[in-house]
């Protein structure tokens, strides 16, 4: 039997999930080290793991090569990068982040652990780590060689053994088994993303199958392949469906495939009362913005809407509630360029308004039922809607002689000329007095909770009759706050 361990027979099942202590040394030459350790200690259990790793690299930097700081960092790796997959979409809209990616943080934890296996190879804490960490990067055969490896060096070392078992049971999964009633089917024509029958189905360079919706998915988190980790040069419009498979797959499994087709089109939200929203400000109709789209949530969600319809709800939180806002608008995106490192620079211009019925996660990004929203005007031909015209056609004049005395301005003042200047392109006729109201408060620099009032205002001769006071505020060099 092998020699015993600190973490033999059950023993230090807390010292696989926590981190250690450094070893007392015989001088004082490494106790800026241990001071380092011991910080990333305390963040790495309060749950800091940004701090705890970069205390555990400030240590390996002065120290390289220690296996209880390489052990450590792997720790902390996988600690982040199960906190980043399991991120809740309301978090992100509360504090969006930016940074390493889930699978980047593995595959740094994977690296540690390996590691810490070719400078100490009985060292069993290093066994679990790695397997971990393959874990979270879906390489579970490597995983379980790495646990079954430990258990050769301790069979009676319960960490391992359990995390054996636990990855057995993913390993089986529901492959090949009968579901309700339906026709057995081989791992062939399964994703191995989602557990499910492959609906169009793409092939990837390296020879392997998923559903095309799930590989670009995957993708949001890294570029490589799921299954054997092969950078791949692919993206959407380049990638086509695997035609034979996919009409292998619609012939021996009809009604499941139908099931799945029903399902993706749920999914892709072009039904005009559904709208995949972007959590982050108030925009009114006619208003232009740029984004920059960095969140794999959000990838993926402006993924599906280029392949769609082109168009997404914007919202803000409101700060009175702490929640989504009830009212938000319809953006188009207008302009979409993907950057190398994965992210959309994107530019967007208001559409409709909308009321959100409800909203729930899906795919890590949120969606709603919406209503849309009109004011209450006039009718033509009514006395009503021409005194509404002839108001509109005055803030219109009024609007334009703001905008040129500004740009007047702006020669002589070196402020105003860094300032991005309103112009009257694009101004609506006045004679679509709803669409000329935002189009006017557009100019003015409004606070979010300003704007999020006027989108919900019903009432066109108030949003104007609002512009106006705004509008002649700020001509009269008066701050309106």
């Amino acid at each position: 039997m092998a020699g015993t361990s600190s973490f033999a027979a059950g023993e230090g099942w807390n010292g696989f999930d926590d981190v250690d202590e450094l070893p007392a040394y015989s001088d004082d030459q490494f106790w800026e080290v241990r001071q380092l350790v011991d910080n990333g200690n305390r963040a790495f259990r309060e749950s800091r793991m940004d701090e705890a790793i970069t205390y555990y690299s400030k240590a390996q930097t002065l120290k390289p090569g220690d296996t209880v700081i390489l052990s450590n960092r792997s720790a902390a790796f996988c600690r982040m990068s199960r906190i980043l997959r399991d991120r809740s979409s309301s978090s992100s809209e509360h504090q969006p982040l930016n940074g390493l990616d889930p699978t980047t943080h593995a595959e740094l934890a994977l690296k540690d652990a390996e590691r810490v296996m070719m400078l100490s190879s009985n060292a069993l804490k290093s066994y679990y780590l790695k397997a971990n960490a393959l874990i979270l990067l879906e390489r579970y055969e490597e995983a379980k060689e790495a646990l079954l490896l430990g258990l050769q060096l301790d069979p009676f070392c319960t960490p391992l053994q359990v995390s054996l078992h636990r990855l057995e049971m993913i390993s089986a999964g529901p492959s090949g088994s009968v579901r309700h009633g339906k026709p057995q089917r081989t791992d062939d024509f399964e994703c191995t993303l989602c557990l499910k029958l492959l609906y169009e189905p793409v092939t990837t360079p390296c020879g392997h199958s998923f559903c095309r919706a799930c590989l670009f998915q995957s993708m949001d988190h890294g570029n490589k392949c799921p299954m054997c980790r092969t950078v791949l040069f692919v993206s959407p419009r380049t990638s086509c469906i695997s035609v034979t498979l996919n009409n292998i797959i619609q012939k021996n499994f009809p009604d499941e495939y139908a099931e799945r087709k029903l399902e993706h089109e749920s999914l892709t939200c072009i039904a005009v009362d559904l709208m995949p929203l972007f959590v982050m400000d108030v925009v009114l109709p006619c208003q232009k913005l740029s984004l920059n789209i960095f969140e794999p949530r959000y990838r993926l969600m402006v993924r599906r809407v280029m392949e769609g319809n082109h168009r997404m709800g914007m919202v803000i939180i409101d700060s009175s509630t702490g929640l989504v806002a009830d009212y938000a608008c319809e953006v188009e995106i207008t302009e979409c360029e993907p950057l190398p490192d994965g992210r959309f620079y994107l530019q967007v211009e208001g559409r409709r308004r909308f009321r959100i019925v409800r909203s729930w996660d899906q795919d890590g990004y949120r969606v709603a039922q919406v209503e849309w929203v009109q004011d209450s005007c006039p009718p033509e031909g009514t006395a009503e809607r021409d005194d509404l015209n002839l108001m509109a056609a005055g803030a219109a004049e009024l609007a334009r002689t703001w905008i040129r005395r500004m740009r007047d301005a702006a020669r002589t003042d070196r402020r105003l000329r860094r300032m991005d200047l309103p112009s009257t392109d694009g101004m609506p006729r006045p004679q679509d007095p709803e669409r000329f109201s935002f189009w006017l408060v557009n100019l003015l620099n409004l606070r979010p909770s300003d704007r999020l009032e006027l989108l919900r205002l019903r009432d066109t001769r108030q949003r104007i009759s609002r512009g106006l006071i705004h509008l002649r505020a700020e001509e009269q060099g008066c701050q309106v706050q």
